[in-house]
């Protein structure tokens, strides 16, 4: 299949490109090669999937892979490092990721913080050094989109909300609004940053807003459907977790055939908000098709 194929094409880039970021060069001590293979522990493996929306909507605009790679790297680092705090005893407690133990169990629950904390500000760095994006104007664009996806008020203020969810108490609204900012706000800022990278128009750039937005959702609603009813050694970490906490999610307030029904809808959404681009938005149409589909 012509989409999983481009899909492992990039991975393998990104994949490349964050082995050569997260080289490390004149180590003092020991401590310093600790913290670095932690880091690159962290950032191995998965799909890649935040990095390929990011340059699938850059190529839109005639953006190559090679201009679009660095600033999908930089995301793929937040997007590490937040697995990393998320797996900690503190937040969702899991000693499963991509089928082996998580960072803190690999390593130690210090190491793991340090570790991620530092892909944190990674992503800064990569982002807003001139060596990796040249224009000075959409580097200055895509450090603030970045900031504000990740930050309070985007993806980490989504984890507070999820921890306080476990207590129970949300509506389809509420719920719908913690996961926009928990998982969708990486997405949102994966089509994005393409959009600015290629100079997109006020039109251009709202339809993948639109897109990312029904798209996070739908990634979302599969992953909690995944954990309802999928399998573990598939997904290469647990499963039933959501009930077993308690956690507030659309499958538990809608039920299974309903949030089935939910995900073919966003789906079409996801489809529909890319019309004005015609044929040459495929592969994001494949993507949305794909996470909706997808068995781990």
């Amino acid at each position: 299949m012509a989409f999983v194929s481009d899909l492992e094409r990039v991975g393998r880039l990104v994949e490349g490109r964050l082995a050569e970021l997260l080289t490390a060069d004149g180590l003092s001590d020991a401590g310093d090669a600790r913290l670095a293979e932690a880091m690159r522990y962290a950032a191995c493996g998965g799909k890649r999937l935040r990095p390929f929306l990011l340059i699938t909507s850059a190529r839109l605009f005639g953006v190559s892979e090679a201009d679009a790679l660095d600033p999908a790297c930089a995301l793929e680092c937040i997007h590490c490092y937040s697995l990393v705090h998320d797996d900690l005893p503190a937040m969702d407690d899991d000693a499963l990721r991509r089928g082996r133990p998580t960072a803190h169990i690999a390593f130690d629950e210090a190491t793991a913080i340090l570790a991620g904390d530092a892909l944190l500000t990674l992503a800064f760095e990569i982002v807003s050094d001139p060596r990796y994006c040249a224009d000075s104007e959409a580097r200055a664009e895509l450090i603030l989109l970045l900031a504000k996806a990740a930050g309070w008020q985007g993806m980490v203020l989504g984890q507070a909300l999820d921890l306080a969810a476990e207590r129970g108490g949300l509506d389809k609204t509420r719920i719908a609004g913690m996961q926009a900012l928990k998982t969708g706000a990486l997405f949102r800022f994966a089509c994005e940053a393409g959009a600015v990278l290629g100079r997109a128009n006020a039109a251009q750039r709202a339809a993948l807003v639109a897109y990312a937005s029904a798209f996070g959702q739908a990634f979302q609603l599969a992953d909690d459907l995944l954990d309802a009813e999928g399998d573990a050694k598939a997904l290469g970490k647990a499963v039933a977790k959501d009930a077993g906490r308690g956690k507030a999610t659309l499958v538990a307030l809608l039920g299974i055939d309903a949030a089935k029904e939910r995900l073919r809808a966003l789906v079409a959404e996801a489809e529909g908000a890319l019309s004005q681009f015609g044929e040459r938005a495929i592969t994001l149409i494949e993507t949305a098709r794909f996470v909706a589909s997808r068995k781990s």
